[in-house]
């Protein structure tokens, strides 16, 4: 096979296609906050909060809704001998009132911009700081973000200086990174689309026609409608899933047995397809007519050409669309419209380019066996890609089929058979026989190879965190050599906080099939680990997660395992790991009637998932919480966020205001039960 430049290219498209499928979520942004002080008569001053909301975003006003979303919320350090608060937070800002089918109620937000005031009265001449908190909720088409500031303002007379510390955390779908994330990682797949023998061939013979106009300027304008065109189709069928599937849709997706294995079986589909088991076409009869309408020129011409194009490349482009629409299936309701839009963006592009300069089309390679060598390296992708539904159907329904051993086990053997196929070792149906390796093959098959190897050392319980978002929980191994180190380790972590060793009150309930972390000891059921709180007056660490959660294991893997994280952990709270998808049937002694939606919870998942939603207005996990024994929220909720920094800072915080809140004279404690 004879390499060249374009061949490089592709090489680079398929060294790119590794790296995105391990993107991390982005965090986002979508309300900026700017404080300014105004002067009032009578030594009386304004805090005025403007906030700049992102285009199309709603924040939730102070007016609470019954059942809706979390309402905004503002409080200030309590009267001091410096200064008074002047009556509560007013909003200077009339907000839009509108039924939300979502949350099936009237929801009150803002849009564009709001402004909040709060009056004081100053007492003192003498320089001081107001500090306080605003916590609230920002939405966009179904997917919402908390919005957490702390505010510190310092006053000295008339002068102000406003200084504010800001964290915004991201309220992540289970199973999904951010939007923007998965944008590119369709777009690298529309790229590799591009690459596979039903649509390369097509450049050519696609971008003649528009050669034929009768002006070059003609040819360019229905190239870029020919590409508008393929954007739309593309992004209408991402529309359309996102209407008929929608928010609402995306649990029962995410976590129910029957949709996850599916998806499994379809990726397997994907798979085979693509390896050359059997081919599927789309009707001659249907291309025909569709074809016929692209011959009548100009911009509907244009459009049909590209709707024949989007029929004639499915039997290869297929697998690929069907594999972006499943994975963004249980997401936000802008997930499916996103990705094709990422995808059909990439599909489009060549085409549309080599139309405006034909010359580049005398530098393309033949088409030839390296076609097919693209699409059979996507067959071994998209059969990987599939284990990781049936692994969420696996820990989810405890069938313990899939534990972490067994799917790093196939993961190895698939990447280390893609090796050799890449090699030229193993040859499938449609393959042309390989005489040598070239450099592009070399490359690819040492990047598999190296990958293999960095997953073999997980067999014996290594974090792996790279694949955090994609491997079972380590707890699910049978054979786990760090946790065997611990459990035979001769001394126990002890806090600096309180001095402690990490013990428990009394077994925890559902320890039998349900687990937690790094050698962390804690509680699976909530009203359990409130009584191990109260018994040892310790704070609880509440940790909202969910076994088909992403991001709930990369947090687990990258920010739970730092070391100043984990003694905190172990040592300074009762945690209790609140699972909202586990399918576990309770006694009929622990149904509870929800005072949400007023129907009756079950399942573990289903009760855990109703006080999440009930106390905290939020249904995303990971999802943190930190309480007092007597359920008093310390500090304002943490969510997904990588930086260890931030997850100390939040768990430091916590317990300052835990001491804080303590009596001078604390009663003598039951001694706790050292399990």
């Amino acid at each position: 096979m004879m390499i060249n430049k374009f061949n490089k290219q592709a090489l680079i498209l398929i060294i790119a296609m590794f790296a995105i499928i391990t993107l991390s979520a982005q965090i986002v942004n979508p309300v900026k906050w700017n404080f300014k002080l105004n002067d009032l008569p009578n030594d009386e001053m304004e805090i005025e909060m403007t906030a700049t909301i992102d285009k199309d975003w709603h924040l939730y006003s102070q007016k609470e809704s019954p059942n809706g979303p979390l309402p905004l919320y503002f409080e200030f350090m309590a009267d001091s001998a410096n200064y008074s608060l002047i009556g509560a937070v007013e909003e200077a800002t009339a907000f839009t009132t509108k039924y939300d089918e979502t949350f099936e109620t009237d929801v009150y937000y803002f849009e564009h911009q709001a402004i909040f005031k709060q009056k004081i009265k100053i007492l003192t001449d003498q320089p001081f700081t107001i500090t306080g908190i605003l916590d609230g909720q920002a939405c966009i088409g179904g997917r919402c973000v908390q919005i957490s500031e702390d505010i510190v303002v310092n006053i000295d007379g008339k002068d102000a200086v406003v200084a504010v510390e800001t964290e915004i955390v991201e309220e992540n779908s289970t199973e999904d990174g951010s939007l923007w994330g998965f944008f590119w990682i369709a777009f690298g797949f529309g790229l590799l689309a591009i690459l596979t023998p039903c649509v390369f061939p097509m450049i050519p013979m696609t971008v003649s026609f528009f050669m034929h106009s009768d002006s070059k300027a003609q040819g360019r304008f229905q190239a870029i409608v020919f590409g508008i065109s393929i954007i739309l189709i593309y992004t209408l069928i991402g529309t359309l899933l996102a209407v008929f599937l929608g928010p609402g849709f995306a649990n029962f997706l995410s976590t129910h047995w029957l949709p996850n294995i599916l998806f499994f079986v379809i990726f397997l589909f994907f798979a085979l397809w693509f390896f050359g088991a059997f081919e599927i076409t789309i009707s001659g009869k249907l291309i025909g007519k569709v074809d016929s309408k692209a011959d009548k020129g100009g911009v509907l011409g244009s459009f049909f050409m590209a709707f024949t194009l989007v029929l004639v490349s499915f039997s290869c482009t297929g697998p690929i669309v069907g594999a972006i629409l499943v994975e963004s299936a249980g997401g936000q309701i802008l997930k499916p419209i996103i990705g094709m839009l990422g995808y059909s963006l990439a599909f489009a592009l060549p085409f549309t380019l080599f139309a405006f300069f034909p010359s580049w089309l005398s530098g393309m390679p033949k088409s030839g066996g390296w076609l097919n060598a693209v699409k059979v390296t996507l067959g071994f992708v998209e059969l990987a890609l599939g284990l990781k539904f049936l692994s969420i159907a696996d820990q989810t329904y405890h069938w313990g089929i899939l534990d972490r051993e067994v799917y790093l086990a196939l993961w190895i053997v698939i990447f280390s058979l893609l090796g050799i196929y890449l090699l030229g070792k193993i040859k499938f149906k449609n393959d042309s026989d390989v005489s040598h390796v070239g450099p592009v093959r070399l490359i690819l098959s040492i990047i598999t190879f190296s990958f293999v190897v960095y997953m073999i050392p997980g067999m014996w319980g290594a974090p792996l965190s790279a694949l955090s978002g994609y491997m079972p929980p380590q707890t699910s191994m049978d054979f786990d050599m760090q946790r065997i180190v611990r459990e035979n380790a001769p001394t126990q972590v002890v806090s600096s906080t309180t001095g402690n060793s990490q013990s428990l009150c009394e077994e925890p309930k559902f320890s039998d099939f349900l687990h937690l972390p790094h050698g962390i000891e804690g509680y699976f059921d909530y009203n359990q680990a409130l009584a191990c709180a109260k018994a040892q007056n310790k704070p609880l660490f509440i940790d909202f997660t969910g076994h088909g959660c992403v991001n709930c294991r990369e947090m687990e893997t990258r920010v739970w395992s730092n070391p100043e994280v984990l003694q905190r952990l172990k040592n300074d709270f009762i945690v209790v790991a609140l699972y909202v998808d586990d399918k576990t049937k309770l006694p009929k002694e622990d149904w509870i009637t929800s005072e949400y939606d007023g129907k009756e919870k079950k399942t573990i998942g289903k009760k855990n998932a109703d006080r999440q939603i009930s106390i905290y207005n939020v249904n995303a996990q990971p999802y943190y919480i930190l309480m007092g024994p007597d359920e008093q929220q310390l500090v304002p909720a943490h969510a997904y966020d990588l930086d260890v920094n931030n997850f100390i800072k939040f768990l430091d915080a916590g317990l300052e205001a835990f001491k804080n809140a303590q009596p001078t004279e604390t009663p003598t404690l039951a001694e706790p039960i050292s399990l």
